[in-house]
Parts: structure tokens; sequence; C-alpha cells
């Protein structure tokens, strides 16, 4: 079966064509929330093209007005000119002639520009657009490697960030990543990137340590800050290499007594007054700060007595002024295990889910939230046009350093997988590490379970394997014209509460069986109901867990799916009596008996209340 990803779509004509068309002819698209069309503008040329939806987010990308030259067909970093690359300030520029000036001018303002609005180039035959902060990565930000590989994962993570920084209900991002993505380069180079371009500006960044948080600082901030060129090089105090903050501000001049006896004024340099800092992990990390922009890389491993949860409700606070949003936050990690932070993370993750925003708009953490598959991001599996190779190639395939792919990255994942399945500890550590999946990432150590989690997760990924089959249908069930206690429909649904697989014969559903007065159901020997049900409507502080019910088929002679779970619901509707009723209206639809839990009764008496006691089984 050929792999299909859903990591993002180009949707057509999600906005009207004639739409599009005048607005892009007067350029009048602003970068930005537009909230007529619901989509997040990152175009600065007033005209859009393309529009992706990634992590459900419709991100307008900018309109293609001029193709770029063919080129190497690929992504290829121009190389810095020798003329260029002797000067070391702008100190060292000024005392050159104007002719030299005048004629490395159009070069600069080209690199200032494709800074702004981003860059096209080909790629594998097809126009391909880069945000200005994806360019000043590839371009130049040293890596630990030296310049960076274009890879589209990357480039659909910039698209996302890009949407995050121009919605101005966002926060940032919560990106779930796997192992040796890349993210804490790009972060960093999206630091020195912002930084020298703010002026009076503070830069934060927390790790799951201080000492992480300071290797990623001296590491990989100052390194990407040191290789700039001079261009966009601001005036800097201090070492050439701090250790706690990198000052884009003017140093302090030192007035000598000679200097006060002839007058002599201070020479006006101009400084961004902007600084890059590190903090040391903790729940209370820049608390009382504002910052322009937060780093916070390995935000899943924060280990007691620290915890994740309670730094963002801290440093969120920073980002804003009053209700305006006046800095953003850059969030990636893998998850470690729930206990060693991985519970936090995955609150934190779960809360950053755009479909499920507050009446101002936002998620309730702040955050929209990122999950990019292993295979789109695992190295040795990238070719050389930046795309992931996801099955064997039939034909030569080259990496970007020429060595050649043999095999496919899901192919090589599967075998990973197969040589772990005896050691549940170390399997659950390669899906956290790798992951192809969101329930992949929050994997749990199986030692702290009594039961067998392997088995489980086993169980997990064969239902979710289900639930994107077209087998599955969304809905709810509806009493026939309203009419209670008559027949029971169902209705597909995309927002509906129930998943189902199967559904009996048209003679065999709402079959009711009536002795002495009681209803009983009449396909009892096709199946049964579990149910985890509650009481209480709403519980203080909103919230409160979901009621549950299950349905399983049994062995038997009727043309039934055998042992086959046919339906789920995982609900909490506004009162208790909206879930007893879905319960009801499922059971007589399939004509099948429920056990429920009997330290929750008042679903027992509703269903004894309205003639159906003999679908409720006893314990034996």
């Amino acid at each position: 079966m050929a792999y299909e990803q859903n990591l993002y779509s180009i949707v057509k004509n999600y906005i009207r064509p004639q739409a599009v068309k005048k607005k892009n002819r007067y350029a009048k698209w602003e970068y930005g929330y537009d909230k007529e069309h619901d989509v997040v503008v990152i175009s600065k040329t007033g005209k859009i093209g393309d529009i992706y939806l990634i992590s459900g987010v419709h991100i307008a990308l900018p309109l293609l007005q001029d193709k770029p030259a063919k080129g190497e067909n690929k992504w290829k970093a121009a190389e810095y000119p020798n003329e260029l690359g002797k000067i070391k300030s702008e100190a060292d520029w000024v005392k050159y002639p104007t002719a030299f000036k005048e004629k490395w001018h159009g070069y600069i303002d080209e690199e200032f520009n494709r800074r702004e609005n981003g860059f096209w180039f080909y790629n594998k035959d097809k126009p391909t657009y880069i945000t200005g902060t994806h360019y000043m990565y590839l371009q130049w930000s040293k890596i630990d490697v030296g310049q960076p590989d274009f890879r589209e994962s990357n480039r659909l993570f910039y698209l996302f960030w890009e949407a995050c920084k121009a919605d101005s209900r966002c926060y940032g991002m919560c990106y779930l990543k796997n192992r040796r993505s890349g993210f804490s380069f790009m972060a960093s180079g999206e630091t020195v990137n912002q930084a020298t371009i703010s002026s009076d500006a503070r830069f934060g960044i927390l790790s799951k340590s201080g000492p992480d948080a300071k290797k990623m600082f001296t590491d990989k901030v100052v390194p990407i800050s040191v290789n700039y060129p001079f261009f966009f090089k601001p005036i800097q105090d201090g070492m050439d290499r701090p250790k706690t903050e990198l000052a884009y501000r003017v140093p302090a001049s030192k007035f000598t007594r000679r200097k006060l006896e002839s007058n002599a004024t201070p020479e006006e340099i101009v400084g961004l007054d902007t600084t890059v800092d590190w903090k040391n992990t903790g729940d209370n990390s820049y608390d009382g700060e504002k910052l322009r922009l937060l780093i916070h890389d390995e935000s899943g491993k924060w280990e007691k007595p620290t915890n994740i949860l309670n730094n963002w409700r801290v440093t969120k606070t920073c980002l804003r002024l009053g209700s305006r949003i006046i800095g953003k936050c850059m969030m990636g990690s893998t998850s470690n295990a729930l206990d060693k932070g991985g519970k936090n993370f995955k609150k934190l993750y779960d809360s950053s889910d755009v479909t499920a925003r507050n009446k101002n708009g936002q998620t309730k953490s702040g955050l929209y939230k990122l999950f990019i598959p292993m295979e789109w991001n695992y190295e040795g599996f990238i070719d050389e046009y930046g795309w992931p190779v996801f099955e064997t190639p039939k034909k030569e395939t080259s990496g970007p350093r020429g060595d050649i792919i043999e095999e496919g990255v899901i192919n090589h994942w599967e075998n990973e997988v197969e040589g772990l399945k005896d050691d549940a500890d170390a399997l659950n550590e390669y899906y956290r590490q790798f992951p192809r999946t969101e329930q992949h990432a929050f994997r749990d150590e199986s030692k702290q379970s009594i039961f067998n989690l392997t088995k489980i997760y086993q169980q997990i990924d064969y239902n979710e394997e289900l639930k994107n089959n077209t087998m599955v249908t969304q809905g709810n069930f509806q009493w026939k014209n309203g009419i209670k206690d008559t027949e029971v429909m169902f209705y597909p649904n995309k927002d509906g509460r129930f998943y189902i697989t199967w559904v009996p014969n048209q003679n065999q559903q709402n079959h009711i069986i009536i002795k002495n007065g009681v209803k009983y159901p009449g396909n009892e020997h096709m199946g049964a109901f579990g149910c985890d049900s509650y009481d209480i409507s709403g519980v203080v502080g909103g919230g409160g867990s979901n009621g549950a019910l299950h349905g399983l088929t049994k062995f038997s002679m009727e043309d039934v799916p055998p042992n086959h779970f046919f339906l789920e619901y995982i609900a909490r509707p506004s009162t208790a009596e909206m879930f007893f009723e879905d319960v009801l209206m499922a059971m007589v639809f399939y004509g099948m008996p429920i056990l429920e839990k009997n330290n929750k009764p008042r679903l027992l008496y509703y269903i004894k209340r309205r003639g159906y006691r003999g679908y409720s089984m006893n314990r034996p």
C-alpha cells in the first residue's frame, strides 16, 4: 500500500477566486490573520497564491510573480563574495571608496529583501517558496556540519512558524518532533535573525536544565551571530563570544581627561539595545520580564520538581501587555516518559489544538501545536531535493551529499520496530524518539504500569488505524421524527459523538422483544455494550471525566463480524441526561444489552424508568 502523507495539503478555492483576484490586483492582502476568510496571510507583498493547510491552520503564501531562474533546480546556498568577506563591521565598510560601495549595494539590498519577503527558487522543476526566516537559516546560519541542508519538512515548519508570528491571536508554537530534527539550530537561527533587527528587545532561552540552555547559547546562538555578514550584524557590546548575554548595543565610551580638556563629544553610534540570554530551569524563570522571543527547547523533558505547565503560565505573561501579544514562543521537544515530564508536556501540547479555541479565538494554551512525523525528517532518508524517501526507490536516488539511498524510511522504521518487539521499554523509547504518530510520541515506560503496555499500545495502534480507515463513520443517533421510544436512526455528522464501524442489517435494527410489558434486546446473541457513566452534569471549575460507551460483537451464526469493536463513544454532553439518552438510543438501535458500572446508578435508574430494564445486564 502506497504511503499517503497527511502532514499538509494545498487547499483549492478555499477563498473565492474572484475575491483573491480582486485583492491581488490592488495588493490589498495584509500580513496577519484575515478574519473574513479565516486564513493567516504570511505574504508581505499584498498578493497571495497557494493556501496551505498545516495542523489545522490555513496559511496563504505569497503569489509567485516573477519565475526564478532554473539554476541548479534545487537549493544551493550562494557563496559569500570574497571582497565582502574581508569586511568585519560597518565601521570597516564606511572606509571603503564610494565606487566599491556602489558595486555591492544591489547585492546587499537583495539580501535584505530576501530576509524580509522570503525567496523563490526552483526545486525539482517546481517553483518553491521559503520564508525569510528559513532563507536566513539556510544561507547565513552556521551549524555543526557547516551550512544546513534544505528539507521540505523544515520548509513546512517555517511556513507554520511564520503563520504563528503573523497571527495576532497566537503566542507561538508547540512543536512535537523526533530526535535530530534540527530544531535547536533552527530556533537559534531565528533568535539571531530577530535579535539583529529588533530594538529595545529581550530574547530568552530555556531548556530542560540550566547547563543545556547555556550550551545552546554558547554553541549555537553565539556562533551563528559571529558568522553573520557585516551588513546584518549590529554593533555588539562585550566579548565576541559571550557566555551569559549577547548584547547588541553600543559599548560604553570612556571619557579621558584629554577628551574633557579638548571638549570632545562622543561619536554618535546607534545601537539596538537588544539582548539575548539564557536562564536556569525553574517554574519562575523569566518571571516579570518582557520578551520578544522565548525559545523553549526540550520542553518535554522537565522533570520534577520543575513543571513545564507552571513555567508556561509564568512565561506566557512575558509575551503580552494586557490583551496584546508582543512576543512569541518557539517551543519544541521530543517527549520523555510520562512520569519524567512527558505527562505535563502532553497536556500543554493537547491544549494547543487550533480546532478547540475559546471565545477570544485562542487555544487553551495560546500556542499552536505542530507534529511532523519522523518519516519526514529522518537523517539518511532525505534526497538531494530535500524530500523524504518514504518508500524503497525503484531508481537510483541520491542524498544531499551524493550518497545512494537504497531503502525507504518507512521500511527502515518498521524493521527497527520489529527488532525491538521483545523489549517493551526499548520499543517505547524508540517510538518516543522517532514517532510516526502523536500516540507514538507519548508512549510510556512499561515498568511504570501493572498492565502489559505493549499489548495495550498494539490495540491503540489498531484502533487508530481503524479510525483512519474509511470504514469508520462519525455521527449521532436520533429518534425517528423526534419521537422517543419509537425507532432510532443513525445520522453521519463530522462533529458527532459516536464512531461506528458496523451496523446490523435493516431487519435487525431496533429489534425489541417485549416480555410481560418489559422491553428486552432482540440481538443479545450478537453482542453487548460496556459503559462507564457519570452522575453529575457539571463539576466545580468545569471539566470532569467523559462518559464512555463501547460495543463489542461476539461469535454468532448471524452475518456479524465476530469479536469486533463496532462502536466508540467518549464524550461529556452538557447534561448527564443527554449522555443517558445517547446510551439508550445506541442500545435500542443495535438491540443489544449493556453492562454498566453500578457505582454511578443514575443511568441504571434512567434505563429502568424508560421501560428498558431488560437491556441492563445483571452481574454474574
